[in-house]
């Protein structure tokens, strides 16, 4: 199985994994594909043959370039799921006799990794999100909020690229129109901060593991009550620590990438090996994986 991102070496799917393949019955090794960001579309293509030439090669979980791989190579792929294919991104590899399949379980996992920390009435109160980033966890994510029975009053999407900005508006915006997207400045988010509503902030950009420093901006205080979820596990995480420490005295709840990485790769493995894997083989793998981190 293959990794797709840009400091796979680094992960710690490299020590959970071999752990994994004994829980799981598999046997099966892992190795990465390492892209830097915004490589050429040639580094895109070059991966997915390289997997679909190793007999070996089951598939590959997709991050940081879910949308780059979808854009350049999807005439390499012989089918996608609905949500790959409506929102354009790939975070799943399936390669299974010679069909190549792709897949994005974004959704399904950052629901999960929500469902964990945040209150099931946060959103009675007319609460809104602050979505911080414009790649595939981003559309993933305000997919995910835009379904709820009882979803966010507004969800506010702040980004760098115009063109990514406006994909997820259009794909977003037929499911809830309440949704706002930016080009991210520091002033943008000063202005949303001092509504005085709790926020559900989220920073789905990559500063802080593939990118340094953190979108937030130094100075401000972060709503109280709110709850901050930063995607990444590891790495610097300057998005983390600001909000630790406001923690007290802002009244935050802070929630890193931990468990959105948990469920992201058991999705991931469970796809590409073709396995059931159930809520006691599902809290086996969390503890091995904590004895690895």
């Amino acid at each position: 199985m293959k990794f797709i991102g840009v400091s796979t070496s680094s992960s710690s799917i490299m020590k959970i994994f071999p752990a994994w393949n004994k829980i799981l019955g598999i046997n099966a090794s892992i190795s990465g594909i390492d892209i830097p960001l915004n490589a050429n579309p040639d580094s895109y293509i070059s991966a997915i043959n390289q997997m679909v030439n190793d007999p070996e090669c089951r598939g590959a979980l997709v991050t940081t370039h879910k949308l780059s791989l979808y854009q350049h190579t999807k005439s390499l792929f012989q089918e996608f799921d609905d949500f790959a294919n409506t929102c354009g991104e790939v975070s799943c590899v399936k390669i299974k006799n010679g069909k190549v399949s792709g897949f994005a379980k974004d959704p399904i996992s950052a629901g999960l990794a929500i469902k964990d920390f945040l209150p099931n009435d946060f959103f009675d109160s007319q609460n809104e999100v602050l979505l911080i980033g414009d790649g595939g966890a981003a559309i993933a994510i305000a997919w995910y909020l835009s379904s709820i029975p009882r979803p966010p009053a507004k969800i506010h999407v702040l980004g760098k690229d115009q063109s990514r900005l406006d994909n997820l508006f259009k794909v977003i915006s037929k499911r809830m129109p309440q949704i706002q997207v930016s080009i991210y400045t520091p002033e943008v988010i000063k202005t949303i901060a001092q509504s005085g509503k709790a926020l559900l902030i989220i920073n789905a950009t990559g500063m802080g593991k593939d990118l340094p420093g953190s979108p937030w901006p130094n100075e401000l205080l972060f709503p109280k009550n709110s709850y901050l979820w930063e995607l990444n596990y590891r790495g610097s995480l300057e998005f983390y620590h600001q909000g630790k420490s406001q923690e007290q005295s802002q009244q935050l709840t802070v929630v890193d990438g931990w468990n959105y990485f948990i469920y992201g790769w058991t999705l991931v493995i469970s796809e590409v090996f073709d396995l059931k894997i159930d809520s006691k083989i599902l809290t086996e793998l969390k503890t091995q994986a904590l004895i690895n981190r």
